[in-house]
């Protein structure tokens, strides 16, 4: 099947010979003896050109299919052979509170009991550092940086950005909140101790929330804050939010008369991209839904 796709793609015996290292005559002889098994012919020769006949249209069109298979399976053999463990890193977003990567951790740990799940989360630089520094697989992550080819990137959502105040707060009251209004109440950030500058600065320059700001170390932290009425906390619907609490109100988050939103993606780095990666990538979008835009581009 080789040889003889390699002969069809280079439109020449010499060449697909060259291609595979093997003499001319010996690739020829190849051809016929499969045209001998199969009993049929496949190409059709005249002096030196040849044209394929329709059985030998068929076989090149199947044997293209059955070549790809084979070489996904012989490099997943070899990974897997490779490797003295089974595992799969993930990394997500501290801020994170959606259900459906619950959903997906439990529906991939049902279907590949044999790979051994571990989960960290992080700040969106410390995901990235993690995910540079081979520390992850793969990161669910916010977009902040121009796409680049080096990282594989599998658009999630794009998701509208709400503010969780405290039910007693004077804004608590509206259907929606601008951003304007909310620069008047402290912002409540996730993030590690190391990394409060990073996100301060993103939120100030990028987002334009103004304002003072406070920092929680957990998602938990951080509600306890707001229903202490001590600030607002900004947060996206990345899936299912789980609902808000009778001391909590969460309205969305307004900008020139549109919500402000934020697009999510997993991320991994393309060069160690394998069957497992991708499986849970596909397994997550299909619980989240398909994206509203197609991002087609890679994260730097």
């Amino acid at each position: 099947m080789k040889y003889f796709v390699a002969v069809v793609v280079r439109g020449s015996f010499t060449e697909a010979a060259e291609q595979c290292y093997i003499s001319q005559s010996a690739i020829s002889q190849q051809i016929r003896a499969l045209e001998k098994e199969l009993g049929v012919e496949l190409i059709h020769r005249e002096n030196r050109r040849f044209s394929l006949t329709p059985a030998g249209e068929y076989f090149y069109a199947q044997s293209r299919g059955v070549l790809e298979e084979v070489d996904a399976i012989r490099r997943q053999t070899i990974r897997i052979g490779q490797d003295d463990e089974l595992r799969l890193r993930i990394g997500y977003l501290r801020c994170y509170s959606g259900q459906e990567l619950n959903q997906a951790v439990a529906e991939f740990s049902r279907l590949y009991p044999e790979v051994s799940i571990h989960i960290v989360n992080g700040t969106h630089e410390e995901l990235y550092d993690l995910l540079r520094f081979g520390g992850v697989d793969l990161v669910l992550n916010d977009q902040r940086r121009v796409f680049s080819d080096k990282y594989a990137n599998y658009q999630l959502l794009r998701c509208g950005c709400y503010a969780e105040l405290s039910a007693g707060h004077p804004l608590a009251g509206q259907a929606s909140v601008e951003l304007e209004d909310l620069k008047r109440t402290p912002c409540i950030l996730i993030s590690s101790r190391e990394q409060r500058n990073t996100e301060e600065d993103y939120f100030k320059n990028t987002l334009g929330f103004g304002g003072t700001f406070l920092f929680a170390e957990n998602l938990e932290e951080g509600r306890l804050m707001v229903a202490g009425n001590r600030g607002f906390l900004p947060i996206e619907s990345v899936g299912t939010l789980p609902p808000a609490g009778a001391a909590i109100r969460r309205l969305p988050i307004m900008q020139g008369g549109r919500q402000l939103e934020r697009n999510y993606c997993l991320f991994w780095v393309k060069e160690q991209s394998n069957y497992y990666i991708e499986e849970f990538a596909r397994m997550l979008r299909g619980l989240l839904g398909e994206p509203r835009d197609d991002c087609r581009n890679q994260e730097s």
